[in-house]
């Protein structure tokens, strides 16, 4: 799904000014918006029609807590960097008294496009009662990245955006037994060929996460554990080093523009290209070719 941000939408009072983008990775959608506030404000969290988790990623002048009702005080305390996963249709507020900025990153999860994507179940007997202002450093921490590349283009930001959100889901979501359990052995060598073919054909273009899981026949978690085992790299990882290994090959075999190599390998434009390569080899694409070319 391509990055959508909205800007003209309906205000809660004292906000002033409301800005959102929105992308879906794996069918969950993430709506990561900034709220610019004047004095205290109340809105609404959650949908009607899927379970949502809303993470507090930043609030400037004010302390951001969920309420049951529009008027009671919060039942819970306030904890830094929380999070509350709110089930479908249920009414839950964030409410701050004296907010000036605010940024929140929520995820919609449809039970449905869980189980059939990521084979994972929401159990709605125990989803029925949300968990208000949890403090989880490792699940805030995913969706602080995942929020971080809500509007990339890179092909790469794919597979990347597909794996974080397949970490979440299992961390929120498997039953505790499961979470954290390790794959164990990598990929068996045909699922590990298979894999990289596929990967190879496509590159530049993005591949989806599920695409490759499909190919060994493991779910998505378990592919992402395996895959990893198998090379020490993710897959968005191994994707975004090919890309740069096929640009170094580019590089060397001509006196092609550095605009022509970023156009070939995926790149938005030449200072995409060059601030990627630069973190990947430690040098810049032109002082790269020119050291090997003399």
């Amino acid at each position: 799904m391509t990055p959508q941000a909205c800007h003209a939408l309906p205000l809660p009072e004292n906000v002033v000014d409301l800005a959102r983008t929105e992308r879906a990775w794996n069918g969950v959608r993430l709506a990561v918006t900034d709220f610019q506030c004047a004095g205290p404000v109340v809105h609404r969290l959650g949908t009607r029609d899927a379970t949502c988790l809303s993470t507090v990623l930043e609030e400037v002048g004010g302390r951001c807590v969920p309420l049951l009702r529009k008027n009671q005080r919060s039942p819970v305390d306030y904890v830094p960097r929380h999070m509350t996963l709110v089930p479908a249709g249920m009414e839950v507020w964030g409410h701050a008294d004296d907010l000036r900025f605010a940024r929140d990153a929520s995820l919609h999860f449809d039970a449905g496009q869980l189980e059939d994507r990521l084979g994972i179940r929401i159990d709605v007997g125990e989803r029925q009662a949300p968990r208000l202002c949890f403090s989880d450093d490792h699940a805030w921490t995913l969706v602080r990245l995942l929020a971080a590349a809500v509007d990339d283009p890179d092909p790469s930001a794919q597979l990347y955006g597909d794996g974080l959100v397949t970490a979440i889901a299992a961390k929120l979501f498997s039953p505790p037994g499961e979470r954290g359990r390790s794959a164990g052995a990598g990929l068996a060598p045909w699922q590990l060929r298979r894999v990289i073919a596929r990967m190879d054909d496509q590159l530049p273009e993005r591949v989806e996460l599920a695409e490759l899981a499909g190919l060994t026949g493991l779910s998505q978690s378990h592919f992402s554990k395996a895959f990893k085992a198998s090379t020490g790299l993710a897959p968005y990882r191994w994707q975004l080093d090919a890309r740069i290994r096929r640009a170094q090959s580019l590089l060397l075999d001509g006196n092609a523009a550095l605009e022509q190599v970023a156009e070939a390998t995926g790149f938005a434009d030449a200072v995409h290209f060059g601030r990627t390569f630069r973190k990947f080899v430690g040098t810049s694409p032109a002082a790269w070719r020119n050291d090997r070319k003399h």
